[in-house]
């Protein structure tokens, strides 16, 4: 049938580009890394330090996924092969609608995976700390600020990504006022990059008596973390500490004891804080990490040549000059600037599906070919 003949030809047009996919994933070098990873965690003595075999573990689950997943997308490209020489064989016009979704699905992996080869910055193989605050206008803002969070954290989970709460401050009626998290997964930061800046929703507000429109804004912040081996000067007399009750999202336990710790920078005005772990120093030790990554962004920002690398394409972080905006009424669309991709399916969005969005970004970077200037 000429369907499946049409389709024979796609596919085998398309196996090139599979294979030079696999070359742009540099899969060879990670099946190496992981035989020898592997033979590591093999070895007498590799739970004695918790913190590196964690590290050791997570890495590999990372190469597994990434060898894994080429896998299936050549496998998926012979079983549909083999589905279009059984259509012609049997003529059974029943299994062209199956060829042309998975062709399509197929293509979409493909193209997904060949983004994820741009992401070339110093930090995008890095964990993403992302810290969202509300703007003003009160519970408005505190509500589209925990809006967002649930929005990211959805994001992780649809990646299977794993995130932990660092920071989270309770709005006065409803909301938040800000919150900080830590999303753990290879390339989280270079994906995420592209979230950095303010944030713009359109709705109806729930909290207003007399269901007016309403304009609210929040602002994201999205910085690496830092690998331990990144020399950070952190002069002890340079920090101040604070000490205070947690409170929020964290479980009773953390409200019983001054644990959560705030750090101030004094040379650069950087504030850190968490609360959310059991002890003071476990709290002081993810604000150090935190610090230490906002302090190599800051240095990375002094060099203009690197601030692409960072940050992205730079937005003044401002009411009004929002990267993107989300109407929900009178009509629903969700829009970024900088690249002009939009969709109008907001409640997918606001459950996650940010894809569209990220990808849209790595391909303007990439070709430089931006919305805005």
């Amino acid at each position: 049938m000429l369907q499946f003949d049409e389709y024979k030809v796609k596919l085998n047009n398309l196996r090139p580009a599979l294979e030079e996919l696999s070359q742009a994933l540099n899969l060879a070098s990670a099946a190496q890394e992981l035989e020898m990873l592997e033979s590591e965690s093999a070895a007498p003595g590799f739970w004695d330090n918790l913190e590196k075999s964690q590290k050791v573990t997570q890495r590999m689950k990372q190469l597994q996924n990434k060898l894994e997943a080429q896998k299936r997308r050549e496998s998926h490209w012979e079983d549909l092969l083999t589905l279009c020489e059984m259509g012609n064989e049997e003529e059974d016009g029943s299994l062209v609608p199956e060829v042309e979704e998975g062709y399509a699905r197929l293509e979409q992996d493909m193209e997904e995976a060949r983004l994820s080869t741009l992401l070339t910055g110093e930090y995008d193989n890095s964990n993403a700390i992302l810290t969202i605050h509300a703007g003003a206008g009160g519970t408005e803002a505190q509500d589209w600020a925990q809006m967002l969070y649930r929005m990211y954290t959805r994001w992780a989970e649809r990646h299977d990504y794993t995130y932990q709460v660092v920071d989270y401050l309770d709005g006065d009626e409803a909301g938040i006022k800000s919150a900080t998290i830590m999303i753990q997964g290879e390339n989280a930061y270079g994906h995420l990059k592209s979230e950095h800046g303010v944030h713009r929703l359109v709705r109806v507000s729930p909290f207003d008596a007399n269901a007016r429109r309403q304009t609210s804004f929040a602002a994201l912040e999205v910085m690496p973390e830092i690998p331990d081996d990144v020399e950070v000067d952190i002069r002890p007399e340079d920090i101040e500490m604070q000490v205070y009750r947690s409170s929020g999202a964290g479980g009773q336990h953390i409200n019983k004891t001054s644990s959560a710790v705030r750090l101030i920078h004094r040379p650069t005005g950087v504030v850190v804080a968490c609360q959310t772990e059991r002890s003071q120093f476990q709290n002081k030790d993810t604000c150090m990490r935190m610090l230490r990554s906002k302090l190599v962004e800051l240095k990375m920002q002094e060099h203009a040549e690197k601030i692409s690398d960072i940050k992205g394409v730079q937005l003044k972080i401002e009411w009004g000059s929002q990267i993107r905006s989300y109407v929900f009424m009178p009509y629903q669309l969700v829009k970024d600037n900088r690249t002009a991709y939009e969709t109008s399916n907001i409640n997918a969005v606001m459950d996650g599906d940010l894809d569209g969005f990220i990808n849209a970004y790595l391909t303007c970077e990439a070709t430089g070919n931006w919305a805005t200037k």
